[in-house]
C-alpha cells in the first residue's frame, strides 16, 4: 500500500514492521547518529529544537559527510525552536550544499500566526529506518559536563512499511515549505518484523486527531492507562477520560515532572488539577531524579510515542506527530520503562495533597489564572496556516 499524500487523511494502520525503544541521549543519539553515519541515499531530518552545542556538533559533522558522500540532505527546523543555532553553524550545512528549511518564519506583525509552530522529531534515513519521539538536538538531552543532569527521554526506532509514511508526512510539511518538491519515497514495503503501527500527526485544532484518538483509546481501556508527559494541562475532557477510567476499574498513572523542569509556572497550573484527579483514584508521580521530557500513552497494550505533551497549548497551535504500536510484545516493553520510571518517582496521595498550607499552592493558584486567561484570549480558531 503506498503513502497516503492528502494533507489531512489519517495513515492507515500497518502490519509487518519492528519497533524499539530507546531510552535518553546516551542511548539514541549513538543510534541516530550511526544510521546517518551509514546513510547511502538520502536523510530527512525535521526538529523543532536544535541549538548550538556539543550534541550539534556531532549531528552537523555527522550531516556533513553523508553530504560529502553524495547523500540528499534535507533539514526542515522550526523557526522558534532553533532560534540558538548560531550563524557559524548554519553556514557549516550551507557549505556543505545541504537543504535547510525553516518553518514558518517569525516575523513582526503576523501575531497570532507566530504561535503556530512545528513540534515534531523525526529523522528518516534511506527509507529503511525512522527515530520518532520527543528529543531535541540539544546538550539537555545528553550534556557532556553532567551526564546525571540529562532530560529523561524516549525515542522509538522504526522498521518497516510504516516508515514510507512518516516519509509521505515530512514530504507534505517539506512541500508545503519549499520551492521545489521533495522527490517520492524510495522505501521497501518489506515486513521487517510482526509488529502492528500507525502514523498519527496533528495540525493544531485544524486537524486534532491525536488528541481524539488518545481520549477514544482512554474511554475504552479495559485494565490500564498510564500517561508520561512533560507539561500537564490537559483538556476538561482528557480529565473526564482520566477519571472515568478510574471509575471502570482501570489503573489510571500520571508520570510528571518533580522539580526539576524548564517550564515551572506550566508545572504550577498543571498541579491545580491534582486534587480533583487524586480524589477520584488517579494515581500521580512526580519524577525526582532529573526533568523527564518523555510523551508516551499507553492504553493496555496500544501505545504512542512521539512529540505530543497532549496540553492544551501544543493541541491548539502545533504540528505534532506520534508512532502508535498496537503490540503486546511492545507495550510490555514500554511498560518496563514506565515501572521503573515510577520506581524513581513520588507519588502524591490525596491525604497528603489536602493538608498542604496555602503558601504551598499559591503559585497554582496564580498560574492557573494565567493560564485560564490565555485560553480565554486564544479560545477563537487560529487563522490559517502561513505557508497553506
Amino acid at each position: 500500500m503506498s503513502p497516503v499524500e492528502l494533507d489531512n487523511t489519517p495513515f492507515p494502520w500497518r502490519d509487518g514492521n519492528r519497533f524499539r525503544l530507546l531510552m535518553d541521549g546516551d542511548q539514541f543519539f549513538p543510534a541516530m547518529l550511526g544510521a546517518v553515519a551509514a546513510a547511502e541515499s538520502y536523510v530527512l531530518l525535521e526538529m523543532y529544537l536544535m541549538e548550538s552545542g556539543t550534541v550539534t556538533d556531532r549531528f552537523i559533522a555527522a550531516l556533513c559527510a553523508a553530504a560529502d558522500r553524495g547523500v540528499a540532505v534535507s533539514i526542515l527546523l522550526d523557526d522558534f525552536g532553533c532560534l540558538r543555532l548560531q550563524r557559524v553553524d548554519r553556514e557549516r550545512l550551507q557549505r556543505a550544499n545541504i537543504s535547510v528549511r525553516y518553518y514558518n518564519r517569525l516575523r513582526y506583525g503576523k501575531l497570532q500566526r507566530n504561535f503556530a509552530r512545528d513540534h515534531r522529531k523525526l529523522l528518516l534515513v534511506d527509507g529503511r529506518v525512522a527515530f520518532v519521539g520527543g528529543a531535541g538536538i540539544t546538550d539537555e538531552f545528553d550534556p557532556p559536563l553532567h551526564p546525571e543532569r540529562r532530560w529523561r527521554e524516549t525515542m522509538v526506532v522504526i522498521e518497516g512499511p510504516v516508515v514510507a509514511d512518516w516519509h509521505a508526512l515530512f514530504r507534505r510539511n517539506w512541500n508545503q515549505m519549499a520551492d521545489g518538491d521533495l522527490a517520492p519515497p524510495r522505501v521497501s514495503d518489506l515486513a521487517m518484523g510482526n509488529q502492528r503501527g500507525r502514523v498519527n500527526f496533528s495540525r493544531g485544532i485544524l486537524h486534532a486527531d491525536i488528541k481524539r484518538t488518545a481520549i477514544s483509546r482512554i474511554r475504552h481501556a479495559h485494565y490500564r492507562v498510564w500517561l508520561a508527559t512533560a507539561y500537564f494541562v490537559p483538556s476538561m475532557k482528557l480529565r473526564r477520560a482520566l477519571r472515568r477510567a478510574v471509575r471502570r476499574g482501570v489503573d489510571v498513572r500520571l508520570l510528571l515532572p518533580g522539580d526539576h523542569t524548564d517550564h515551572p509556572a506550566v508545572r504550577h497550573a498543571g498541579r491545580r488539577f491534582y486534587r480533583r484527579l487524586l480524589h477520584h483514584g488517579v494515581r500521580i508521580f512526580e519524577f525526582q531524579p532529573r526533568f523527564t521530557h518523555s510523551k508516551v500513552l499507553l492504553c493496555d497494550h496500544w501505545a504512542s510515542v512521539g512529540s505530543s505533551n497532549l496540553d492544551r497549548w501544543t493541541l491548539r497551535w502545533n504540528l505534532e506527530a506520534n508512532q502508535e504500536v498496537d503490540d503486546e510484545a511492545f507495550s510490555d516493553q514500554v511498560q518496563g520503562m514506565l515501572k521503573q520510571d515510577f520506581g524513581h518517582s513520588r507519588e502524591r496521595l490525596y491525604s497528603e495533597w489536602t493538608r498542604r498550607p496555602w503558601y504551598r499552592s499559591w503559585k497554582e493558584d496564580f498560574w492557573g489564572w494565567v493560564d485560564i486567561w490565555m485560553e480565554r484570549l486564544f479560545r477563537q480558531p487560529p487563522p490559517r496556516r502561513p505557508h497553506e
